[in-house]
């Protein structure tokens, strides 16, 4: 796992009172969008609500929901995803801390408890980017 590259440093983006931020894949193989079980975004200690969470990757977005059945778009190692949600950034000017946790399930890693599951977070910190 490579869980202090999944942020990408210096992609915090705000807009209409939506955060966004850059995710890189913790994991060595490519996996398609049914394998990406959830995902939640932090800024300064503040999480965007579950229901306004987006995971944007090969220009489309889709809700968790929606990636559940997502076999046709895969997320590859060097491609980078975007998870957004509604929460407003207090400062644009400040440095912002951005906690990310993704959980992933690796379909082709089978254990005694079925298909192997990861949990990984990631903290960084950094300033909004400006458009």
């Amino acid at each position: 796992m490579i869980a202090d590259r999944i942020i990408e440093q210096g992609t915090l983006t705000a807009r209409d009172g939506r955060a966004a931020v850059g995710v890189r894949i913790p994991w060595y193989r490519a996996l398609p969008g049914s394998c990406i079980a959830g995902a939640a975004l932090t800024v300064d200690g503040v999480a965007a609500p579950e229901d306004s969470l987006r995971w944007t990757m090969n220009n489309r977005t889709f809700s968790f929901e929606e990636l559940v059945e997502e076999t046709g778009e895969w997320w590859f190692p060097l491609d980078s995803a975007v998870l957004s949600g509604d929460l407003p950034l207090r400062d644009d000017q400040a440095e912002h801390e951005v906690r990310v946790d993704l959980k992933l399930y690796i379909p082709y890693i089978i254990t005694d408890h079925g298909v192997l599951h990861i949990e990984e977070h990631d903290t960084k910190t950094m300033k909004a980017a400006q458009r």
